[in-house]
């Protein structure tokens, strides 16, 4: 599939506080092809939901566009705020709190059919019976309240639900975060299943390389505002680039001896990101790199493309032939 779903770019959202203004989003840019799925990574307070949240319209962009099929996103949002609703739609961290406890299923998954697809009540209640099979549960659920249902149940309803309006791009925010190990696996199949099926776009936001390996087919790594690398799901874990790409995989939970020896770096993730209110100088990464040179800290860096496909943003590879 070629046909691009989502097109952002030079995105940026900054907050303005009493401290100073919160860079949250500096210069994003970033696409995602029908059918296929960009892991956005990074540690908290790096920009990851931000990111998300502007895109579905909840925050207006500081500078920058963003291009959903084409159509611009600030235009859906002033003109069109029905059908932007519609064609993107979102799948929260923790799904108990996303869902009303005191409404049933029936309720829940009723609304998006009522809103955005006006059928009849036989037509809705046939559709919220198609979605309950898609997510892998019985019809019995339409009568439960949401207070009444496990974790994986829940997170099952909220996939069901985003599905109603009939999405063609979905974010996920830390979907199976809040879930058990064994139920997430089962909740990570439904989606790439769902995919297949339905030729979704997937935004996956995430901090667990693991589970992206599992789930991406691209992959960009976001650290104070910024995307310092980007590149095919393979290639980042074949030759990781960046120091803060090979750091984050030197912290990959293992559990034996074996898997750790077979881990290609052994760098340690140490100190804390810095305040995107008072940036560093030059990379921003500098502070905590333990390649930095001199001019690390005195010269920023643009996001290079170092083999075909693959983006870093590091001053080791700004003589890289292009």
């Amino acid at each position: 599939m070629s046909e691009q779903t989502l097109r952002v770019t030079c995105l940026k959202k900054y907050f303005a506080t009493r401290r100073g203004t919160v860079r949250a989003v500096d210069g994003v840019s970033l696409s995602i092809n029908r059918g296929e799925t960009l892991a956005l990574i990074g540690e908290s307070g790096s920009g990851k939901t931000t990111v998300a949240n502007t895109v579905i319209g909840k925050y207006v962009p500081t500078e920058g566009q963003i291009l959903l099929e084409g159509n611009s996103i600030a235009q859906l949002i002033y003109k069109r705020p029905k059908a932007l609703r519609q064609r993107v739609q979102m799948v929260f961290q923790d799904p108990g709190s996303s869902l009303n406890p005191r409404r049933t299923v029936k309720q829940t998954l009723g609304l998006p059919l009522k809103l955005y697809h006006h059928e009849s009540r036989e037509e809705r209640k046939q559709r919220m019976l198609e979605l309950l099979e898609r997510v892998e549960l019985s019809s019995e659920y339409l009568t439960k309240v949401s207070s009444a249902l496990s974790g994986g149940e829940k997170a099952r309803i909220g996939v069901a639900r985003a599905l109603a309006a009939e999405p063609t791009l979905v974010i996920l925010d830390e979907p199976t975060s809040a879930l058990d190990v064994s139920i997430q696996a089962k909740i990570i199949n439904m989606l790439l299943r769902l995919q297949r099926e339905l030729t979704l776009s997937y935004l996956f936001i995430t901090h667990d390389l693991s589970l992206m390996r599992n789930v991406a087919t691209h992959a960009a790594i976001m650290y104070l505002g910024e995307i310092c690398e980007t590149s095919q799901k393979e290639e980042f874990f074949r030759n990781p680039l960046h120091p803060y790409t090979k750091m984050l995989l030197s912290s990959v939970p293992v559990v034996s001896r074996e898997e750790e020896a077979m881990k290609p770096f052994k760098t340690v993730l140490k100190g804390e990101i810095p305040s995107p209110i008072d940036l560093p100088s030059g990379c921003r990464f500098h502070t905590r790199c333990p390649e930095r040179q001199t001019h690390c800290s005195e010269q920023t860096c643009e996001l290079l493309e170092v083999h075909t496909g693959h983006w870093a943003r590091c001053h080791h590879f700004s003589e890289a032939p292009q």
